[in-house]
C-alpha cells in the first residue's frame, strides 16, 4: 500500500512537471488582448519568422506588437462578419511568396527549414487579408480621387508614399501594320543587348521623350504603371530586359535598373520642363529690379508674359518646353527651386547687362503611355486608406485591455 502511495505521488509530480514544461514550451499565455490569448508558442514562432525575414530592430518587441495588432484586426473583422475565404488566403500566401520569386510551396518549405510552421505564416497572411477588408468596408466609401489630383500626381512624377518603386530604362518603337514584324524582330535584338547596348538603341531608335537620356527615366511607383507594363517589370531582376510588349500602338521594352520599397521619394528629374525667360535691360540695377518687381505683381502664369512682351522684339521672351538635358545649367538650377508660377530674378545674361526674369510654367513626367491613370488613382486611394487604417488601429489599441506576462 505504501508503494502504491509513493507511485501515485511520483505520477502526480511527473504530470505537474510535464504540464509546467508544456506551458513553458508554448501552451502558456504570453499576451492577453481583451479576451484573446497569444501563446508563448505563437510569440516564439513570430519571432523566428521575423528573424528569417531579416527584420531590423528588436524582433521580440516587434513580434509582440504585431500579434497584438493581429488580434485586434481579427476582432474588428469578426464584428463586421468578415472572414477571408480559403481561396483568398492561398492567394495571399502566393502573392507574398512571389515577392521572393518563390511559389507558396517553396516559400513554406523554406520557412519550415528555418523552424517556422506553415500555420504561423498562414495566420500572418489571414490577419492581413481580414484587416484589408475591414478597412475597405469602413473607409472605402469615404475615399474619392478627383481627376485633378491624378493629373497633379502624374505631373509630379507619380503618387508618393510608401510603395514599391522601380528605376528603369525604356525603348518605345512605333510600328504600322506593314512593318510590325520587322519592328518586333528589332525589339528581340534589343532584348538580347547589354545595358549599354539598350541605352544606345534607345538613343538611336526610341520614340519616347527619354531617348536623349538613353531611355533612362526616374523612379516611379510600380502601382502607377499600366498593368501589362507592371507585370513585365516586376517579373525582372535588376539588369534584365523585359520581353517586348505592345503599349499604345508601340512596341516597348524595359530594362529594370533597380527596385526598392521606398517612402515619399521625390522625383529628381522630369521628362520635360516648361519655363519662360523674359529679358530686362540693365542687369541687376535698381531700375531693372524695380521693373521685374512690377512684372511679378502683374503676372500669375507664364501666358501673362506674352502681354508684357507685346510689341517688343521676339528675342525678349524665351518660352518653351525642353528636356532637362537641353536647359542651361544655371537656369536648370534656378528652376529646381521653383514651383509652378513662381519667379526668380537671380540670373543675368550679356555679361551682367541683362536681367533674367525666370518663371516656372510646369513640369511633366512622361513614360510614353506606361503610366496608368487607374494605377495612380489606386495609389492615392491606398495611401488615404492606409492613413484611416492606422488611425483606426490606434483607436482599437487605446480601447483594448492588453496584458503581457
Amino acid at each position: 500500500m505504501r508503494n502504491l502511495f509513493r507511485l501515485c505521488l511520483t505520477l502526480t509530480a511527473m504530470m505537474i512537471g510535464l504540464a509546467t514544461a508544456a506551458q513553458a514550451q508554448g501552451f502558456g499565455p504570453a499576451i492577453k488582448v481583451n479576451d484573446q490569448v497569444v501563446t508563448q508558442y505563437e510569440l516564439a514562432q513570430r519571432i523566428r519568422m521575423l528573424q528569417l525575414f531579416r527584420t531590423p530592430g528588436d524582433v521580440r518587441e516587434i513580434a509582440a506588437d504585431q500579434l497584438i495588432d493581429d488580434r485586434l484586426r481579427r476582432q474588428a473583422a469578426r464584428e463586421l462578419g468578415i472572414a477571408p475565404s480559403e481561396e483568398e488566403i492561398i492567394g495571399g500566401m502566393q502573392e507574398f511568396a512571389g515577392r521572393a520569386n518563390l511559389s507558396a510551396d517553396q516559400f513554406l518549405t523554406a520557412l519550415q527549414g528555418g523552424g517556422v510552421a506553415p500555420e504561423t505564416f498562414r495566420d500572418f497572411v489571414s490577419a492581413g487579408l481580414a484587416w484589408r477588408s475591414v478597412v475597405q468596408a469602413k473607409f472605402g466609401p469615404r475615399v474619392q480621387v478627383s481627376e485633378q489630383e491624378i493629373d497633379r500626381a502624374i505631373s509630379s512624377g507619380g503618387a508618393s508614399g510608401a510603395t514599391v518603386q522601380v528605376l528603369m530604362s525604356e525603348v518605345f518603337l512605333p510600328f504600322t501594320a506593314a512593318n510590325k514584324d520587322e519592328v518586333l524582330a528589332q525589339a528581340e535584338r534589343i532584348r538580347r543587348m547589354s545595358a549599354d547596348g539598350f541605352a544606345r538603341a534607345a538613343r538611336e531608335s526610341s520614340a519616347a521623350p527619354s531617348a536623349a537620356q538613353g531611355g533612362r527615366v526616374n523612379w516611379v511607383p510600380a502601382s502607377n504603371l499600366a498593368p501589362q507594363v507592371r507585370g513585365a517589370i516586376l517579373g525582372l531582376r535588376p539588369g534584365q530586359i523585359s520581353a517586348p510588349i505592345e503599349v499604345n500602338g508601340q512596341i516597348a521594352l524595359f530594362l529594370l535598373r533597380a527596385i526598392e520599397q521606398s517612402e515619399n521619394r521625390a522625383p529628381s528629374n522630369y521628362s520635360a520642363i516648361e519655363y519662360a525667360a523674359y529679358y530686362i535691360p540693365g542687369g541687376r540695377s535698381e531700375q531693372a529690379l524695380a521693373q521685374a518687381a512690377k512684372i511679378k505683381a502683374r503676372v500669375d502664369t507664364c501666358d501673362d508674359l506674352y502681354g508684357i512682351a507685346k510689341g517688343q522684339p521676339a528675342e525678349v521672351l524665351d518660352r518653351g518646353t525642353k528636356m532637362p538635358s537641353e536647359i542651361p545649367a544655371d537656369i536648370a538650377a534656378e528652376l529646381a527651386k521653383l514651383d509652378e508660377g513662381e519667379v526668380s530674378t537671380n540670373l543675368t545674361r550679356a555679361n551682367g547687362q541683362t536681367l533674367v526674369f525666370l518663371m516656372m510654367c510646369g513640369r511633366s513626367f512622361d513614360l510614353s503611355g506606361a503610366v496608368s491613370r487607374e494605377g495612380v488613382a489606386m495609389d492615392i486611394q491606398n495611401r488615404r486608406l492606409a492613413s484611416f487604417a492606422e488611425g483606426y488601429l490606434q483607436q482599437l489599441r487605446s480601447e483594448a485591455r492588453i496584458t503581457r506576462y
